[in-house]
Formats: C-alpha cells, structure tokens, sequence
C-alpha cells in the first residue's frame, strides 16, 4: 500500500505485476541536433514561478550512469522531432492512455502540474481541465510537437507555460510543482535515473508522480517483425520491467513508488493504416536513419511480417510521491 492516502490517489493499485486488458481498435521529420531554441517560453503575467527560457543541451547523453546510481542505462540517443501533424491525424491510444494516467492524479483545483512530455497538448487540455484555478508547465524536446499544443491550448495559455527541453537534462527552474504527470514518453529517454531525479528535483514535499509508457515486452511484435526484415538496429526505446522501475524511483529519492505492466495492443486492420501508424508513432526514429527513397520499402517490409495488423503495446504504469 501507498502511505500517501488520498495523496497518490493509488492506494489500492498492485505494487508490481501485471494487469490484461482487452484488444483495443484504432492508424518524421529528419533528425536534427538539439539546439537552444529561438522561440520564448510564454510566461502568465502574475504568475508565482520563476520561469527562464532554455533548452537543455544534449552534451551529456550517452555517458554512462554515474557510480552508485544503479545499472548503466540503454544507450542514449538524441531527442528526435516529431512530424507533429502527421500524428495528430492518427486515432490514437495516447489519448485514453493519458486520461487514465490523470484518474489517478489527487491534487488541489488550484495546482501546479508539469506535463513531461505534452506531445500535442491532447492530454495537456485534459489536465487542465483537472486543475480548473492551477497552471499547466507543458515541456517537450520537439519544437513541433510544442508548436501544435501551443495552437490547440491558444485559449489557455493564461495557465500554460510551454518549455522545450530534453527530460534527461535537468529541468530549467520551473518548480516546485505539486504533481508530474506523464504519457507514453519516458521509454524514449535511456537513463531513467537520471529522468526521476531531474523530475524530483521539482517536486514540492507531498508531491505525486503519475506516469505511464512502454514496460518490458512492449511492442515485441513489431520488434520481431523489424528483426525478421533485417533490423540490427535495436531502437531509441528503454522498456523495464516494474521492478526496475521502482528501484530507480527510490534510488531518486521517490516514497513508495507503485509500478505494473497492462497488455493492451492495439489493432489496425487495414495495412494502409497500420503502415502510417508505425511512421508517424512507432518508427519514426528507424526512418529518420534511412535514405527517402528507401523508407517506404522499408514500411512495407515490417508491415507484410505483422499479419495480426496489431501493435502490441504493454503499458507500464507508476505512482510515487516526494516525502
């Protein structure tokens, strides 16, 4: 059990394992080297946060994990951008993932949440919701991505700030905040301790975490698939298993950290859909490596050895909370 009551909101959740859900329906740019933006991160006039403009450099990545802090991490690659319009057309998970990951967060109408990767903003419009008189701290390493939230939450932007920035990095001075929230981002960075204590450092006392991404065995369909085609490439991706996650949750200073896996793939049935949900979503960093001429052939091949048309994502959720 959680100690943090009605605080974590979670207190009845596994402490590890694995819950099934049922098969779910739904359907890059080239990659450039992390550079301090030339936008300004919009500040709410009044607001009680002492915010700076800054992007985190990526000079750092790569290194291995520090003594004493636990396993050497996957190796790090570079925040890619995002075709942001492309996957904003897409049906996706994302969306009901993030609205679960925000039942599970308890904090006050008048909160202040950062958004660890806001993608978007779909389900940054949702959390907003969730903290009617409170504040919105919106980061995301792709400059697309952050354009597209900041157009779809233009109504809002009295109560969100939008900061680009690498999460490995520690985060510019944008706390204490009273909850952090996050969807389907962290298995893109590699070194989780490094991403929780980032995320600590900006936590208020009483703070709760409450995220969710890839766990171990995540995609392993397409992984296969990928590996059948002739892939050696292993991918941006860090997949741990629960346990994992809860020891470098503490390792970061994080109080009784919750973590399971959930099973919940994704079916696309029609190939042309599946083709243009594995570019935009899934396999966009695999793309950004190849010539043009050769990504559509390399789509093709990945698609023709995944005949159950189904992604199989298994979902890797957890809840901590600062002392």
């Amino acid at each position: 059990m959680l100690s943090g009551g009605d605080r974590t909101g979670a207190a009845n959740l596994p402490r590890t394992g694995r819950v099934i859900s049922s098969v779910r329906a739904a359907a890059s740019l080239p990659e450039a080297p992390i550079a301090r933006p030339s936008w300004s991160a919009e500040m709410p006039s009044g607001a009680r946060l002492g915010y700076r403009d800054q992007m985190g450099t990526d000079d750092t990545l790569g290194r291995e994990a520090r003594s004493g802090r636990g396993p050497v991490p996957p190796a790090a690659h570079p925040p890619r951008e995002w075709d942001a319009a492309a996957y904003d057309r897409l049906a996706l998970p994302h969306l009901r993932w993030g609205a679960s990951v925000l039942e599970r967060l308890s904090v006050p109408p008048d909160a202040t949440v950062l958004d660890a990767g806001c993608g978007t903003g779909r389900v940054t419009a949702l959390l907003l919701t969730r903290v009617p008189r409170g504040r919105v701290v919106a980061v995301d390493a792709s400059r697309t991505m952050l354009a597209a939230a900041r157009s779809r939450l233009a109504g809002a932007r009295a109560r969100v700030v939008f900061i680009r920035h690498d999460l490995a990095e520690p985060l510019p001075a944008v706390g204490p905040v009273d909850a952090v929230v996050s969807t389907a981002t962290f298995h893109w960075i590699a070194d989780h301790d490094r991403l929780f204590a980032n995320l600590r450092a900006v936590l208020r006392p009483h703070g709760q975490l409450v995220a969710q991404w890839g766990g171990s065995g995540n995609i392993r369909g397409v992984l296969a698939a990928l590996a059948d085609a002739g892939e050696t490439w292993p991918g941006p991706w860090n997949f741990p298993t629960a346990d994992a996650t809860c020891a470098a949750l503490r390792r970061a200073g994080f109080a009784d950290p919750v973590a399971w896996l959930e099973d919940d793939p994704v079916v696309l049935a029609d190939p042309a859909a599946l083709r243009a949900y594995l570019a935009a979503v899934v396999l966009g960093a695999h793309l950004d490596r190849l010539p043009a001429r050769r990504r559509p052939g390399y789509l093709d091949a990945v698609v023709a050895r995944l005949p159950s048309r189904v992604v199989d994502y298994v979902r890797l959720n957890a809840v901590a909370r600062t002392d």
